[in-house]
């Protein structure tokens, strides 16, 4: 298990890592940032990285086939409704890799590569790992 700090910390290291947040997607508030931004205001992404998490996480199209009520009923902590997304433009890649929580799955972890030196199938998978250890309460 890993905090917030250790976790930006770590996605930092990915190569190509330009910034990393944990961001709220309901409030759409960063819980923690390293690195630099997009568009040069962390806030500002995280509101907007949140809105993009929010259309794709309500939108039953987008979501898997299993719901919250099945995991639920067996005792299980609810999945987030996503795993994953990934927006990538001329530049940069960015990775949100929603997190699943004991309460009610809302926070995901920002990834903003650089397009050129970035790896974006190692960046999906060592979120996920990460997100899979990181620790809140």
């Amino acid at each position: 298990m890993q905090g917030i700090d250790e976790c930006l910390l770590e996605a930092m290291r990915l190569p190509g890592a330009r910034g990393a947040a944990l961001v709220d997607w309901t409030s759409g508030l960063a819980l923690g940032v390293v690195g630099e931004s997009p568009g040069g205001d962390q806030e500002a992404a995280a509101a907007e990285a949140a809105e993009l998490a929010r259309l794709a996480a309500e939108q039953r199209a987008f979501s898997s086939g299993s719901s919250a009520a099945e995991s639920d009923a067996a005792g299980d902590e609810p999945d987030p409704p996503v795993e994953d997304l990934i927006l990538s433009n001329r530049d940069s890649y960015h990775v949100l890799r929603f997190v699943p929580t004991s309460f009610d799955s809302s926070v995901f972890l920002h990834l903003w590569l650089a397009r050129a030196e970035g790896n974006l199938a190692l960046a999906r998978i060592r979120l996920g790992e990460m997100a899979g250890r990181l620790e809140l309460e």
